[in-house]
């Protein structure tokens, strides 16, 4: 008696697999053997990649910001202490996007900031002393 080999399935398995690896060079968009390797490959790239776009973004915002205060004579480190003083809770992808559509209301944030700055130095000569 025959084995069984559930070939329908395989075939259809492997032609999935085929598809995905379309493009690829070589033998790695040809045969099943390779073409596996390279789409598993491929995906963990992918799985990695959309992680790190998070952090890409988010450095985006923190350049944008830096860019922003520095034009109010302000560093991006100062502007975040800023932010903490005066109990701001907006997020740096928020900040980012007021900077560059809306000059006005950052430009409020960025007073109020400075306020809270002055205010935090007050206090902390006057504990000095």
């Amino acid at each position: 008696m025959p084995r069984a080999t559930n070939s329908p399935a395989s075939r259809k398995r492997h032609k999935k697999t085929l598809k995905y690896a379309r493009g690829y060079f070589g033998n790695k968009s040809k045969l099943f053997r390779y073409a596996k390797d390279a789409v598993q490959h491929a995906w963990q790239y992918a799985y990695a990649a959309r992680k790190k776009k998070k952090g890409d973004r988010r450095s985006l915002w923190i350049i944008r910001l830096n860019a922003a205060v520095r034009a109010h004579d302000l560093s991006y480190s100062r502007f975040i202490e800023g932010l903490h003083a005066a109990n701001i809770g907006l997020d740096r992808k928020v900040l980012s996007d007021l900077a560059i559509r809306d000059e006005a209301a950052f430009t409020a944030v960025v007073n109020q900031v400075k306020d809270a700055l002055k205010t935090k130095a007050a206090a902390a000569t006057a504990a000095k002393a």
